[in-house]
């Protein structure tokens, strides 16, 4: 990996750059639009929304307007939970894509798994993909057990889950499990808010390479083999968050950070939400 424009490869051949942008409560209007904009001038090419974000009409207007072609950048948004079943997710994917401008999206997800209601959801995305309307497709916030359930009769395994995944909440089994059905791992939250760039082992590491400690957690994702979307609308973070391709941490390095793990969350667990 040497840089932005760097690839995971879904297991369908549809190739995902590892950093993207994360856009969560960005204001829809200039300041997604200026974010998304900085982001594909530093070289990102994989951008992060969602109809629960209000913002595809921004981020959709940046990338129009960036000059770049739209087939080399990744856009992924997510169905959200009270449009969740069959009929609903179609209509909801309309609406996302009119917000968006495009005549389709690399990656749609199912944002969380509302009980009872997500395979159906599911089963609608299938359709999207096989009509030619997303390049792929996937889940966000599935535990291993939401997963099998999908896996247990879906005709298009998932290609990415994304989920909470930071140094206090490693989700080994889970990064197992999806390795194994050849699945992505993608990380929201990658930061923990912020919360984890405190934290001594970090900073000790980042002092060796001279990097930030959100430079060393970005670089974790990374060598686990997760892709990983930091938001941020700084400008210089924006910056800083993409500049983690000129070092690599030692084993020792990675273990030091994977001990971090206290199974803590920032955001709600998937089997205990209600929203």
């Amino acid at each position: 990996m040497n840089g932005l424009q760097d690839c995971a490869t879904l297991h369908n051949g549809v190739k995902m750059p590892w950093v993207g942008l994360g856009v969560y409560k960005v204001k829809e209007g200039e300041e997604v639009r200026s974010a998304v904009r900085t982001a594909l001038e530093i070289g990102y090419r994989h951008v992060d929304t969602a109809a629960f974000y209000e913002n595809e009409e921004g981020v959709g207007r940046a990338i129009r307007e960036s000059g770049i072609p739209r087939e080399q950048v990744f856009v992924t948004t997510k169905v959200w939970n009270t449009d969740q079943g069959y009929e609903t997710t179609l209509k909801a994917f309309d609406k996302s894509l009119k917000k968006l401008g495009f005549d389709y999206v690399d990656l749609y997800l199912v944002h969380w798994p509302v009980k009872g209601k997500y395979k159906e959801t599911y089963k609608a995305l299938e359709k999207l993909y096989k009509d030619g309307y997303v390049r792929a497709i996937g889940v966000s916030n599935f535990h291993i057990h939401h997963l099998q359930d999908v896996l247990a009769d879906c005709e298009i395994k998932p290609m990415v889950n994304q989920v909470e995944y930071h140094p206090r909440l490693t989700q080994k089994e889970l990064l197992t499990f999806c390795r194994e059905n050849g699945i992505q791992l993608e990380a929201w939250s990658p930061l923990m808010r912020g919360e984890i760039l405190s934290e001594p082992t970090i900073i000790d590491i980042g002092r060796k390479y001279g990097k930030t400690p959100a430079q060393v957690v970005l670089r974790w994702d990374l060598q686990h083999g997760v892709v990983t979307i930091p938001k941020s609308v700084t400008p210089a973070r924006i910056k800083e968050n993409a500049d983690i391709f000129d070092f690599s941490l030692t084993d020792e390095e990675m273990k030091q950070i994977d001990a971090l793990n206290l199974n803590k969350r920032v955001g709600p667990d998937p089997d205990n939400f209600n929203f």
